[in-house]
């Protein structure tokens, strides 16, 4: 039997610390993803998912975008992978009579938990404007609204049409096509508040803005630098490629302000040894820098590697040097210069420690730096990152077995729809082949990103915002000036699979189209379909959903993008419209990867390389050929200020983190177990020396005040104090309820992604509610 949704949210009066853990999985955490399974599936339900999720043939886990391998395990899914599974296989549902029940009002001021518990949308509903209901509608009344918005417009750039990294390849080609068909390229997505930094580095230095290295890759490596990341909870299968490669003898060292249990020991559920002999110890030392340190340290081992290449000689990859990179001699000359002392200041290591992680860097002949939102995330996050490259360049770590850049992904195909052509700058070889393609002159304009889209719809530039996916009110900063901007669209349009804060917070009217998720069967025109994705590592796989649907007429995300497109552009595209089947592509998704085989490359025969089972990877010049289609036509150096940031006296460096309980903005639990929080989310982790210096005991509750530039203080309110081992003058606590925190316009030079990793914060006592004690102990 499963259990019904809870009544209520999250008591934080319930909240019980303490003390962390200093291992991964094992029997808790078997027992934490079957107890979720069970509940939210119940026994038949939760085999007939479980046993064929990342499976050959069966369904692409909807979590994380680690690959998988050749060679599958019987249950090749972690812990919150099975959470992610429970979460879309749920058989609970959120019906019209719903709805009616629950006003907007009433569910405004519930909390994130109790609206992911509530289960699956079943019909389409829509927000008459004035009302503080939503009511059922048809689906052709629903597109018919969408489309009279989108025709009223005065300008295409009047919409903006964001996405979430769970869209499929299939459903992001024809989102895309159809932006662009209607003449803008508003395409924001989660990327811009994650791997943008990376993927403006990596392209810039390397050519080609995802990683060079595969999993065989991670096995063979001979050291592995994990940087900014926590695999234990954001992507739990790589603590199995972790395990792997120390086991072939590689050196696991960790860069991050937080101690992850992940990464301090792993119980590996599939084995013995993981069950029920300790696991495997897998960083052999944690690098516990300060908040925004990475760039300084990566300058720190490129400058002792140079020392000892004048000094020894045979350090650095000469020959590699001299045939495939550019820019050395402005490289060396910057990070010659830098001062040791300002180096222990900027990453608050011994010095000493940095020089034996150079010393290691140095014996290494195979190095991969992974890295995820410890280092994206930051004013200086693309320079972090182009230091990261100089590193490994320096050495011919690019193009060689076991050795490479890894950003880790963390939506299951984000960057899928990066390749599909989700983004508001694609190159004009794109455009292109799509206009070749599709009959049509796509727009040149470059248009929104996700920050400069909450600006436009401030600002009143927007009238319809639709988003494929996510939860866009909750993934973005400035929690109020975004949920504002919001409220000023005319319509506001989500395609989802389950109840979230999106769908609160709306335009004047507000449309809520539900959606298949990826474990629901897809039947169309041509019989059952199949999707594909594409994970971290460029491999790209086929996804076939087995569960009945939770309601009769239930859309797919490609059905519902034709659908809408035969609304606004009628059967036959006239005028600059592009000239697609769109009848036909709903009906039968391979004719959408006929298309994308001749738009996008390496996709040729697309669909013969992801049947039965099979599945292909995607070229990469720099793992390939050690090609890079930079500007120089070679690997590129590049000199770059050193910038970390400065903490104000009586101050803290916030940044923001998931729980354990939860996947990017879905909050599963109560839980992070393995920093030792229970029953409660509104925490912030500091150090003891830096509470006592505040004259604040561990347990307080407080207010987060943010600090910026622009004079605004923003304030997110009742958080308990927890003492934790953290560097002096950093802190971190749970996003989305600290997202109010990070100011819009605080972003990453270049990628202008969100710096949720380095908000200047004070901590201010808070009143205390009654019948709640002054302070929590653990």
């Amino acid at each position: 039997m499963t259990k019904r949704a809870p009544k209520d949210g999250i008591d934080e009066s319930e909240l019980e610390i303490g003390p962390p853990k200093t291992s991964a999985v094992g029997i808790p955490g078997v027992v934490a993803a079957l107890r979720m399974s069970l509940d939210q599936m119940g026994p038949v339900r939760s085999a007939q998912t479980l046993l064929t999720v990342n499976q050959k043939g069966g369904f692409d886990c909807m979590g994380c975008a680690w690959p998988e391998g050749e060679h599958r395990h019987t249950a090749e899914f972690c812990e919150n992978g099975a959470k992610a599974v429970a979460a879309e296989a749920t058989q609970r549902r959120v019906r019209p009579d719903f709805f009616a029940e629950h006003s907007i009002s009433d569910l405004s001021a519930r909390d994130d938990y109790f609206l992911e518990q509530q289960g699956r949308l079943t019909h389409p509903m829509i927000r008459d404007e004035g009302s503080d209901h939503y009511r059922p509608l048809s689906w052709d009344e629903a597109f018919r609204v969408i489309a009279e918005e989108l025709r009223a417009m005065e300008s295409p750039d009047e919409a903006v049409f964001y996405t979430s990294g769970r869209t499929s390849n299939e459903a992001a080609f024809l989102y895309q096509l159809f932006v662009r068909g209607l003449g803008t390229n508003n395409l924001p997505d989660c990327s811009n508040m994650c791997h943008e930094s990376s993927g403006s580095a990596l392209t810039e230095t390397l050519g080609v803005g995802k990683g060079t290295v595969s999993l065989d890759d991670i096995h063979s490596a001979e050291l592995i630098l994990v940087a900014g990341q926590n695999p234990g909870t954001n992507h739990p299968r790589m603590l199995s490629a972790l395990e792997k490669a120390k086991k072939n003898g590689a050196t696991i060292l960790t860069i991050n302000p937080l101690p992850e249990a992940g990464l301090i020991r792993f119980q590996n559920p599939q084995t013995v040894q993981g069950m029920l002999l300790g696991g495997t110890a897998l960083a052999e030392e944690h690098l516990q820098i300060r908040l925004g340190g990475d760039q300084a340290l990566f300058q720190a081992l490129g400058k002792a590697l140079l020392e000892k290449e004048d000094r020894e000689g045979g350090v650095l990859d000469s020959a590699f040097l001299e045939e495939h990179t550019s820019g050395l001699d402005e490289y060396r000359e910057q990070v010659r210069a830098l001062d040791w002392e300002e180096v222990v200041v900027a990453t608050g290591l011994p010095l000493e420690q940095i020089r034996r992680t150079a010393d290691r860097l140095a014996a290494s002949k195979a190095t991969i730096v992974c890295w995820a939102m410890g280092l994206t995330q930051h004013k200086h996050a693309v320079a972090t990152l182009r230091d990261v490259v100089n590193v490994l360049l320096l050495q011919g770590n690019v193009g060689k077995p076991g050795a490479g850049v890894c950003p880790v992904r963390g939506h299951s195909n984000v960057q899928g729809d990066r390749t599909m052509g989700i983004f508001e700058r694609m190159p004009d070889r794109f455009h292109d082949a799509l206009d070749a393609e599709f009959g049509f002159r796509s727009p040149r304009k470059h248009g929104y990103d996700t920050v400069s889209a909450i600006r436009a719809m401030r600002d009143g530039k927007v009238r319809v915002f639709m988003a494929m996916g996510g939860n866009f009110a909750r993934a973005t900063p400035d929690t109020a000036v975004t949920e504002k901007a919001l409220t000023r669209t005319r319509l506001t349009v989500q395609a989802s699979t389950k109840l979230n804060r999106s769908h609160l917070v709306t335009g004047r009217r507000a449309i809520i189209l539900p959606t298949l998720g990826r474990t629901d069967r897809d039947r169309r025109g041509s019989g059952e379909q199949v999707v594909t994705v594409e994970d971290s590592m460029s491999a790209v796989h086929a996804s076939r959903g087995r569960l009945r649907p939770p309601s009769e007429g239930l859309l797919s995300e490609v059905a519902i993008i034709c659908r809408l497109a035969l609304e606004v552009f009628g059967d036959a595209a006239d005028g600059n419209r592009p000239r697609a089947d769109w009848t036909a592509l709903m009906d039968d998704y391979s004719l959408i990867r006929r298309h994308i085989g001749k738009v996008v490359p390496g996709f040729d025969d697309f669909e013969e390389r992801i049947e039965p089972g099979n599945g292909f990877v995607l070229p990469n010049g720099p793992r390939d050929a050690r090609r890079f289609a930079t500007a120089t036509g070679k690997a590129r150096f590049t000199g770059n200020r050193l910038e970390y940031p400065r903490i104000p006296e009586g101050r803290l460096i916030l940044q923001t983190i998931r729980s354990h309980d939860q996947y990017n903005t879905t909050i599963y639990g109560k839980d992070d177990r393995y920093r030792g929080i229970h029953g409660g989310r509104r925490v912030v982790l500091v150090n003891s020396e830096d509470l006592e210096a505040f004259g604040l005991p561990e347990g307080a509750l407080v207010d987060l005040v943010s600090e910026f530039s622009d004079g605004v203080e923003r304030r997110a309110e009742r958080f308990r104090t927890v003492a934790y081992p953290t560097p002096r003058g950093n802190a971190a606590a749970y996003y989305p309820e600290t997202n109010v925190l990070v100011p819009l316009d605080s972003t990453a030079d270049v990628s202008g992604t969100p710096t949720s990793k380095s908000v200047v914060i004070r901590l201010e006592p808070a009143a205390v509610p009654a019948g709640q004690p002054a302070v929590v102990g653990g």
